[in-house]
């Protein structure tokens, strides 16, 4: 029964022994139509109102290094984030967000990226972040180890929330469909208006958990900074 149950998350569309289901990360680019660049819509102006909320407020998190365009790559992040997360909510379509080969591969080259350039460039700042300011002399060595692992586990901590946020709701959609042909019609309905219920608040995780994701990146990078 688990088998049958995850198996929804499995990539099934191939062509010539070639998986194309992790083409849909990138779908996006060519559903935009041009006259999306060129004519003003609301869709445009909504979207354009999100992303300079997004670019004010990780600007603010980033410090005097938002000011050089460094928040654009967190915007880039939460924008694909934010699509896939939506593309996997309509049916036979393949949700990449679910899989941890997606998400902890965006999250470890940004959270490496940034223990690299910390430890190169600011490797003082580092080191005293690993020992929070008025720790007794006793329990430095116990912080440092606190410090350590905590900063080690990020990119982990990073994809599983995002994958297991969607694989959550997703499993639940799917046990919920699962049970519709066993129920009488009066069930039907209330199962259909279940589903609907929980369709909006997958969107609703699906905007949260990219603006989480998003955030975090923005301040595990301010943290070398």
């Amino acid at each position: 029964m688990m088998t049958n149950l995850f198996s929804v998350f499995d990539p099934s569309t191939t062509i010539l022994n070639l998986s194309l289901n992790w083409l849909s990360t990138f779908l996006g680019l060519l559903l935009i139509p041009a006259s999306f660049w060129l004519i003003p819509t609301r869709f445009q102006f909504l979207w354009n109102s999100i992303l300079l909320t997004l670019h004010k407020e990780f600007k603010t998190l980033l410090g005097p290094t938002g000011h050089n365009g460094s928040s654009f790559i967190f915007i880039s992040l939460f924008s694909m984030i934010v699509f896939n997360n939506f593309l996997g909510l309509f049916p036979y379509i393949f949700t990449s967000t679910s899989h941890l080969t997606l998400t902890l591969g965006l999250a470890l080259p940004l959270w490496l990226s940034f223990m690299i350039y910390g430890w190169i460039n600011h490797t003082q700042h580092m080191f005293a972040h690993l020992v929070p300011q008025g720790t007794p002399a006793v329990l430095m060595p116990f912080m440092v180890c606190i410090e350590t692992i905590s900063n080690v586990i990020r990119p982990g901590t990073l994809a599983v929330r995002l994958a297991a946020n969607m694989i959550a709701g997703h499993l639940l959609l799917t046990l919920l469909g699962n049970t519709g042909p066993s129920l009488s019609y009066v069930m039907v309905s209330l199962l259909i208006g279940a589903q609907i219920a929980l369709l909006v608040l997958e969107s609703a995780v699906a905007i949260i958990q990219s603006y989480v994701f998003a955030v975090l990146s923005t301040l595990y990078s301010s943290e070398v900074n």
